[in-house]
């Protein structure tokens, strides 16, 4: 950002701060016939009764996620945009290295109808796909949950298993380890390969990565993000045949090159030029 950008931006952020002080001072004047507008602050870590969660240092959660109350989740772990994991009346506990994808909901039960009661519990290197229902059951380690999928009070996916997109799994269903159950109600398709075994432990190593890139990405200053913008609109129309005929060697910014650990091979490649930033 140049000088009359930063002069631009700073001279907006004191009137948008005077605006909310001459909204104050009205608000006073007009006494008891004020309307108040209550906003909703979001907040992605939130307690509830006495509980709050406990998340570990390395766990990524995304900005519009929502963590609220009993919940505990493990060392390189993904709370992906727009998750619910709900605490309140019972716990939440999710292990290590598990990916809860975007928009999935995850909640608790107090009892069921016999009185048992049914925390959620999530083990290891799980892979839970995109807005998919948890609510009450225990999914093992190494297990893999499809999107849409709907899981109720009760239900027990074992190690290896595998729910199906979209699949309704009934209340105190058990999933056989290395099994495929799907459709609604769910049920027994076929047993999972060694090559689909091996994707679940995949999914979810790459899922730990995916989840550092964005990690670093929400944490960056609104400095960072302009200074990249720049870098991608200098970049965006570079054409190596021509530069190689002018005798040009241009050197890609580290700032536009992803981590190796992200990539087949271990092999840097530069980020492709977004058009959203233009």
């Amino acid at each position: 950002m140049g000088t009359l950008g930063r002069a631009i931006y700073t001279v907006g952020n004191w009137i948008r701060g005077t605006g909310q002080a001459l909204d104050r001072v009205g608000s006073l004047l007009q006494g008891s016939h004020r309307i108040e507008e209550h906003l909703s602050r979001h907040r992605t870590l939130m307690n509830v009764f006495d509980k709050s969660p406990l998340v570990d240092k390395d766990v990524f959660v995304a900005p519009s996620a929502s963590v609220i109350g009993d919940v505990q989740i493990g060392k390189g772990s993904s709370i992906w945009y727009g998750c619910v994991l709900r605490g309140d009346v019972n716990n939440i506990s999710v292990g290590s290295g598990t990916n809860i994808q975007d928009n999935t909901l995850v909640h608790v039960a107090k009892t069921n109808i016999s009185g048992k009661v049914l925390p959620t519990l999530i083990g290891d290197n799980v892979t839970v796909g995109h807005s998919a229902v948890i609510h009450g059951c225990t999914v093992e380690d190494d297990a893999f949950v499809g999107m849409g999928a709907t899981l109720l009070d009760g239900v027990v996916v074992e190690k290896h298993a595998m729910v199906a997109a979209g699949s309704l799994v009934k209340q105190n269903t058990r999933i056989p380890s290395g099994e495929v159950w799907g459709g609604n109600p769910a049920k027994f398709m076929r047993k999972l390969t060694d090559e689909e075994i091996v994707y679940i432990s995949q999914s979810a190593k790459n899922y730990i990565n995916l989840a550092q890139i964005h990690a670093s990405e929400n944490s960056k200053s609104f400095e960072q993000i302009e200074v990249e913008r720049a870098l991608r609109k200098k970049y965006a129309r570079k054409d190596e045949d021509y530069d190689s005929m002018l005798g040009i060697t241009r050197e890609t910014p580290p700032e536009l090159i992803l981590p190796d650990n992200v990539l087949p091979g271990g092999k840097p490649v530069a980020k492709v030029p977004s058009t959203q930033y233009f």
